[in-house]
């Protein structure tokens, strides 16, 4: 645990007394520390404030994006008084929907919180998650939502609403089974067991688990690396994986070209290639432009 966890652990004190998300600049990477008391629940207050904290990295010119915690654990899940909330508030009278607003329905109007994840994966910001203590519920749909994870061996990753009599409500099983497959998705999100960063490694839910005293210095190792290669041509893998999970991968070919074209313009592509012809390849030193 980092000096900064102690000074922001739980256990010390409940009472918010900074930003629920804090904003630092290293070098070209915007690092997002989320340190709403006590165990980050994701809800109305911390997801508005992450989506202003994307918006201004977006704008600075930032080149990747870290989303963190400063406390004891990545996030614990989703705030539980939306639940109750719901539960107690009977649900209106509805007329039989019309076949035309079925289909409205489903081409325009997301959960608004998986509205916030959805554009999570089609910004064109690389983002990193590097989660520590545990990640589970909601926390864990918001670290799907990012394009590479790291994790502390320590850390507990898990889908565990079903322990609520829920289910992943903000699209963590469709992603598990993007990612590990039909099987082990629905393991996850019946089961509702803690599952310790290796095996998430293995099963290929994340990307990378580390020493938990290493967890720092190889996030920021590798967000630099994000953010020192060609950011424009980044927007296009993003865009046609998403597309190609969602849609499958003729509807990928199909958009391709139009999804390429700003790299055929970027500032990047002039200096790769050039860098290749005179210095061979890799030693491209790109400005993001």
């Amino acid at each position: 645990m980092s000096e900064t966890q102690e000074k922001t652990s739980p256990e010390t004190s409940a009472v918010q007394d900074g930003p629920l998300v804090r904003y630092d600049r290293v070098d070209n990477v915007a690092v997002l520390s989320m340190q709403y008391r006590p165990y980050n629940l994701l809800g109305p207050k911390l997801l508005p404030v992450l989506v202003d904290a994307l918006r201004r990295a977006q704008s600075e010119g930032t080149r990747a994006v870290v989303i963190k915690s400063a406390l004891r654990h990545f996030s614990a899940g989703a705030d539980m008084d939306q639940f109750t909330q719901r539960v107690d508030t009977p649900a209106p009278e509805k007329n039989a929907p019309t076949k035309e607003q079925n289909t409205e329905k489903t081409k325009d109007k997301l959960n608004p919180v998986v509205a916030f994840l959805k554009s999570m994966e089609t910004m064109p910001l690389p983002i990193i998650a590097s989660v520590h203590g545990v990640c589970l519920g909601g926390g864990l749909e918001l670290a799907l939502a990012c394009d590479y994870i790291i994790a502390g061996a320590s850390t507990k990753i898990g889908s565990v609403e079903a322990t609520l009599g829920l289910h992943p409500l903000m699209g963590a099983t469709q992603r598990q089974v993007q990612r590990i497959g039909t099987a082990r998705a629905k393991e996850m999100s019946m089961l509702a067991r803690r599952y310790d960063a290796a095996t998430m490694e293995r099963w290929g839910l994340i990307n990378l688990c580390v020493a938990d005293d290493a967890l720092e210095a190889t996030t920021m190792t590798i967000a630099q690396e994000f953010a020192n290669g060609p950011t424009v041509s980044y927007a296009a893998p993003k865009k046609l994986a998403y597309i190609a999970a969602n849609e499958g991968v003729f509807a990928a070919d199909l958009a391709m070209e139009q999804i390429q074209e700003p790299i055929w313009a970027s500032e990047d592509l002039k200096t790769g290639l050039s860098s290749f012809m005179r210095n061979g390849p890799g030693l491209a030193k790109f400005e993001g432009k």
